[in-house]
């Protein structure tokens, strides 16, 4: 899993040589799954954004374009997160029951700390953040946050989100450097989405 999120990269332009536009389904399945199940935190989002839109940048086919590729990605990411909350909703006395197969109850109690403390903001933040991006739309249908005030935060982060990281690989992402140590330039882009994540982590730990 770890060789495969740094050099995402070279998997991407085999898919693509091999499926063509099918790419884009597969970008959207990911994309939908890590933000649309609160068990499936561990799949890439950031850097596979990141990864798509460098891969953009260097296809001579331009069968993958960082236009298309936004819109596809925003509404994977918007879908996903409705499909979360609407589980939240439905599910939430169950989530906290630890009778949900790999689901790490401390990672919703602390999504739900952050939530406490910043309210409806949090779906919009917590779009940059790992693990808490894919927790925060199931807590905020736990909580029964107002419908039409989470898909407001919704709709602005996932198209935050995906613009930063589909826009910032198509800048970089045909620099030779970036190019040629791709696996550096992701693991700085999944340390610097980590920061937040670590600094509530450190202002909650006992001193």
């Amino acid at each position: 899993m770890i060789q495969f999120v740094l050099h995402l990269d070279t998997h991407l332009v085999e898919l693509l040589r091999q499926y063509g536009g099918w790419l884009y389904a597969f970008l959207f399945l990911i994309v939908f799954a890590e933000t649309g199940f609160v068990v499936t935190p561990f799949l890439p989002g950031d850097s596979l954004l990141f990864a798509a839109g460098a891969v953009a940048a260097v296809d001579s086919s331009h069968t993958l374009t960082a236009p298309a590729l936004s819109v596809v990605l925003i509404v994977a990411a918007i879908l996903g997160n409705t499909v979360n909350y609407a589980l939240g909703r439905r599910l939430g006395p169950v989530a906290f029951s630890g009778r949900i197969p790999f689901l790490r109850v401390e990672y919703l109690l602390r999504t739900e700390a952050y939530f406490r403390r910043y309210g409806g903001v949090t779906v919009l933040v917590s779009r940059f953040m790992p693990i808490v991006r894919t927790c925060a739309p199931f807590v905020a249908g736990i909580g029964r946050m107002p419908f039409a005030g989470f898909q407001g935060y919704n709709v602005l982060g996932g198209v935050a989100w995906v613009g930063l990281f589909v826009w910032g690989g198509l800048l970089f992402g045909n620099i030779p450097w970036v190019h040629a140590h791709f696996g550096i330039v992701t693991l700085a882009v999944i340390a610097l989405s980590l920061v937040p994540l670590l600094g509530i982590v450190a202002r909650r730990a006992p001193h």
